[in-house]
C-alpha cells in the first residue's frame, strides 16, 4: 500500500527479486510472453473475451473447459458457442452430480425443497477427465471458485465473477460513493 510505486520504474523493495526471476522459465515464461504480447498489442482495444481467445491462440491451447454457475446459463451458452468456433470446449454447470445439500448438512435457501449443492470439485473432475488445457471460471460463488481452483489440473482464468447485487461488477462497490460510504471506505 505504498504511495510511491517506485517498482513501476524498476526499484526492488523486496529481497526476493532474483529468486522470483528464476521461476520465469519453461511454461511460466511462455505464459508471461503471451500475456505481455497481448497487453502490448490489445491494450484498450480488446474485451476480456477477445483477450481470452487471443491468449489461447498464442499458447496453442486446443481444449478449453468452462466451469459456470447455473445463474450464468445463458452467458455460458453464448461463450461456449463463441469459443467452439476455434477450440474444443467442455462446459460444466455448478450443480453437476446433483448432490443434496442435506448430505453435508449445508444451509439451504429454502428448507421446503430439494436443493442440489454447487459442486466445484465435481466440476474440476469433469474437466480434468476431459484433459482440458485451460479452464475458465464463469460466475462461480466465492469459495466455490477456491475449491475449483484447488482441484483443477489445468491452468485457470476467470472470465466473470458473481455479484448478484452489482450486476456481476464487484468493483462497482468501490466506484460508487454510496457503497464506499456503506463499506466505510474514504
Amino acid at each position: 500500500m505504498c504511495k510511491d510505486k517506485d517498482c513501476y520504474g524498476g526499484k526492488d523493495c523486496t529481497s526476493i527479486k532474483e529468486d522470483v526471476k528464476k521461476e520465469y522459465e519453461g511454461e511460466n515464461l511462455e505464459i508471461m510472453k503471451a500475456a505481455a504480447a497481448l497487453e502490448s498489442e490489445g491494450y484498450m482495444k480488446l474485451t476480456r473475451i477477445e483477450e481470452l481467445m487471443s491468449f489461447c491462440r498464442a499458447m496453442g491451447f486446443k481444449k478449453l473447459g468452462m466451469a459456470f454457475c447455473i445463474g450464468f446459463e445463458r452467458e455460458a451458452e453464448a461463450i461456449h458457442k463463441l469459443l467452439e468456433k476455434e477450440f474444443e470446449v467442455h462446459s460444466v454447470c455448478c450443480k453437476v452430480c446433483g448432490i443434496n445439500k442435506e448430505d453435508f448438512g449445508l444451509k439451504k435457501i429454502r428448507e421446503d425443497r430439494y436443493e442440489a449443492t454447487c459442486d466445484p470439485i465435481g466440476q474440476a473432475e469433469v474437466l480434468n477427465r476431459e484433459g482440458t488445457e485451460l479452464n475458465i471460471i464463469l460466475g462461480l460463488c466465492v469459495g466455490h471458485d477456491v475449491l475449483f481452483a484447488k482441484h483443477s489440473k489445468a491452468l485457470i482464468t476467470t472470465l466473470a465473477v458473481k455479484d448478484r447485487v452489482l450486476a456481476h461488477n464487484p468493483m462497482g462497490a468501490i466506484y460508487s460513493r454510496y457503497y464506499r460510504k456503506k463499506l466505510g471506505i474514504k
